[in-house]
């Protein structure tokens, strides 16, 4: 299979890695599509990646396409690769909101599958999901997701609006935990633990909390009540968030991030 890149971005650089370090995909296999010429093309082609062009008549050479372009850079980008793409093709969309009709009738192609990774599949730790037009095989399904799988886990999705959803769950998930996380170091070295003290207590913390509930049965509510005894600091805490209604305040978010979503796609 030829995979072509259009974008050699974070997210492009990030599958890129992920398929020629778990040896699924070739170098030789590999091309990516850079726009930005200049330095950025240089610095890519130190990667050993595969083969990094400019032009997209390249893209006549791929069996499957990957769209890792920012959402706003498709119309004058589309309108350029249009010429060069036939049904055929298989295209992998991560661009957020970007829906797969518009991909379709845009480019002129039939087969488009559409996913949302996260941050962490740059350290293979990501979570993924995809759906796909009815034009698309099983076998290019299957083909997609073990490359998908490269970086994390992945999820069969069977409606695109599940997409938009992802995206305000897990495709932004990460920075609602970073804000989470920076609130409690702010909240550890007000209360007088000094310098990287307060990182590492509040790392450490998330990271064995994690680690606790994938090797156990227990909900998120019964590990609480675990930890909270009657009287003592954590159901003080609790209270106090409950009080000031923070599960309310994460939903709007996450309810505020999904419209985001919704609009892009618009």
């Amino acid at each position: 299979m030829k995979i072509l890149i259009v974008g050699g971005g974070n997210m492009g650089l990030t599958f890129a890695r992920a398929f020629i370090n778990s040896r699924v995909v070739v170098p030789n296999q590999l091309t990516i599509l850079e726009k930005d010429q200049g330095e950025r093309v240089e610095m890519l082609k130190k990667q050993n990646l595969g083969e990094i062009v400019t032009n997209a008549k390249a893209l006549k050479n791929a069996d499957l396409v990957i769209l890792a372009v920012k959402p706003q850079d498709v119309n004058s980008l589309f309108q350029e690769m249009k010429q060069y793409v036939d049904k055929t093709q298989v295209f992998l969309s991560i661009m957020a909101g970007i829906k797969m009709e518009t991909i379709q009738s845009t480019l002129g192609v039939e087969k488009v599958i559409r996913a949302m990774p996260n941050l962490p599949s740059q350290i293979g730790l990501g979570m993924t999901a995809f759906t796909c037009t009815d034009q698309v095989s099983r076998f290019e399904q299957g083909a997609v997701q073990n490359l998908l799988a490269t970086t994390g886990k992945t999820l069969s999705v069977d409606h695109e609006s599940e997409i938009d959803a992802v995206t305000a769950i897990s495709g932004s998930g990460p920075a609602y935990v970073f804000y989470f996380m920076d609130a409690l170091i702010t909240a550890a070295r007000e209360s007088g633990v000094k310098g990287a003290a307060a990182e590492m207590l509040v790392v450490q913390t998330f990271l064995g909390s994690l680690n606790l509930f994938k090797q156990s049965s227990f909900s998120c509510q019964e590990w609480i009540s675990k930890v909270a005894s009657r009287g003592g600091t954590t159901e003080a805490a609790i209270k106090s968030f409950d009080s000031s209604e923070v599960k309310s305040a994460i939903s709007k978010g996450v309810k505020a991030a999904l419209d985001r979503a919704v609009e892009l796609g618009n």
